[in-house]
């Protein structure tokens, strides 16, 4: 299993270095268009290579969909965790049970021998 895992991040590898390399062209974000820019006196804008603006836009949609499966299983997990406790006080009440149980059972062999 772990031959193919390594089989295929390096072959993730490769394809990223690939890309890279073919997309090395400089281009300029801008977070606000040009001519708002210069009617407001602020520009808002950064130059870097396109591969780093692909690899960000992935970076950023990864990110995206982890935060948003995890707010949807929020509820999820808040179930577990609700019936985990459940169980813990279940067991507590049964082991306090037997106690009690074994305790009695002392009692009426001591008084039956008696």
């Amino acid at each position: 299993m772990s031959f193919i895992r390594l089989l295929f991040l390096g072959a993730l590898a490769l394809v990223l270095v690939v890309l890279a390399i073919a997309n090395r062209a400089m281009v300029t974000l801008r977070l606000i268009p040009e001519d708002l820019s210069g009617m407001f006196g602020v520009d808002l804008s950064v130059t870097m290579p396109l591969f780093l603006v692909i690899f960000m836009a992935m970076a950023l949609g990864l990110l995206v969909g982890f935060v948003w499966e995890w707010l949807r299983e929020h509820k999820h997990r808040a179930e577990a965790r609700s019936e985990r406790a459940q169980k813990e006080k279940l067991e507590k009440e049964l082991a306090k049970a037997k106690r009690q149980t074994s305790e009695k059972d002392e009692v009426l062999a001591l008084v039956g021998d008696g």
